[in-house]
């Protein structure tokens, strides 16, 4: 087996130190630009590949961050992963990613599996089964810090960054009353999560606000898919008192409504659609979604700033602060007459 390149070798083909090299490397400010160029090519060309157990053992910190999402298929959590990575890079850190797939045993090995990795701190949005949180709690009793994006918990007491779901179930709500619609059905998920229910409340906080009826059949609880758009959209469809336009929990869902809605020829916008989220698909299927955009960028580049000032802080929830994004309203071809 070839030998792996250590420091010392580095040392040995420059004729320097071994202190020298692991400043360099290390970025020491007091290393001249000459000798920090020569050693890092030399590692280059040696294969050299730093000993980060090493390092970890020496600093404490292994330079890792655990990121668990509910599902890395939609756009929106892939753009706050990326917008997380792009934050810590220049800071050495590198991410560890879990996906729980909306499963709450999942999120439980994740944050597990995590903790035995050493990790210097965890993000996460929450599964749709989440109920119990002790497995988060675990992070914090190990004064590691969690930063809680998107999906929340109040029994929580840590850093978040937020969408004002509220306002981004009043905002699709209030655009569809000023398309014309009236009769506003909503298709969201049965589980109890934060941000779903309060973009209910929004949704119908706008229905009162402009005088209109808030019918306990227009409101189908479900799950947040294609597939349960379809359902849902069937559902209302069926009904005595059918709905002129439908909300959907997300982008997923509304899709499943408008495929629904067309094989019944009810092509939007003859029945509104609006989803939230701003998949990458919305803009480019036919008619083009309406939607609320998220602003996962700044949700991830937000959570970065977060951890880094956390890390520094021998008390990393010493000042627990809470970032709330405002939606913006993408009005597209479903929902404009």
């Amino acid at each position: 087996m070839k030998k792996k390149t250590t420091i010392y070798d580095i040392a040995k083909e420059l004729n320097i130190t071994v202190s020298t090299v692991s400043r360099a490397l290390s970025g020491f400010s007091a290393i001249s630009d000459t000798t920090r160029e020569a050693v890092i090519a030399t590692a280059k060309k040696l294969n050299y590949s730093p000993n980060r157990l090493a390092s970890a053992l020496k600093s404490g910190k292994t330079y890792i961050i655990g990121v668990i999402v509910p599902s890395v298929q939609a756009h929106f959590f892939a753009s706050i992963i990326h917008s997380i990575e792009e934050g810590l890079k220049d800071s050495g850190y590198r991410v560890i990613l879990y996906q729980s797939n909306e499963s709450v045993e999942n999120e439980i090995n994740g944050v597990k599996t995590l903790l035995e990795a050493q990790v210097d701190g965890i993000m996460a949005s929450m599964s749709l089964e989440t109920e119990d949180v002790s497995h988060f709690a675990e992070i914090v009793k190990q004064n590691k810090p969690l930063i809680l994006f998107d999906r929340v918990h109040n029994d929580l007491k840590v850093p978040t960054v937020t969408l004002d779901d509220f306002r981004a179930g009043y905002l699709a709500t209030q655009h569809l009353i000023d398309q014309g619609y009236k009769n506003i059905a909503f298709v969201t998920t049965i589980h109890q999560i934060k941000i779903f229910n309060d973009r209910l409340k929004g949704y119908k906080s706008a229905l009162e606000t402009n005088n209109l009826p808030i019918l306990k059949e227009h409101i189908i609880f479900g799950g947040l898919s294609i597939k349960d758009g379809r359902f849902g959209a069937s559902k209302l469809m069926r009904l005595e008192n059918k709905p002129d336009a439908i909300i959907a929990g997300d982008d997923f869902t509304a899709l499943g409504v408008i495929k629904k809605l067309k094989e019944i020829n009810e092509t939007p916008p003859q029945i509104g659609v609006i989803g939230f989220a701003n998949e990458a698909f919305s803009p480019y299927i036919t008619p083009s979604l309406s939607t609320i955009d998220q602003h996962p960028n700044q949700m991830g580049s937000e959570c970065a700033k977060m951890f880094l000032k956390m890390i520094q802080l021998k008390n990393p929830y010493q000042d627990v602060n809470h970032v709330i994004l405002d939606p913006l309203l993408v009005e597209r071809q479903s929902t404009i007459n």
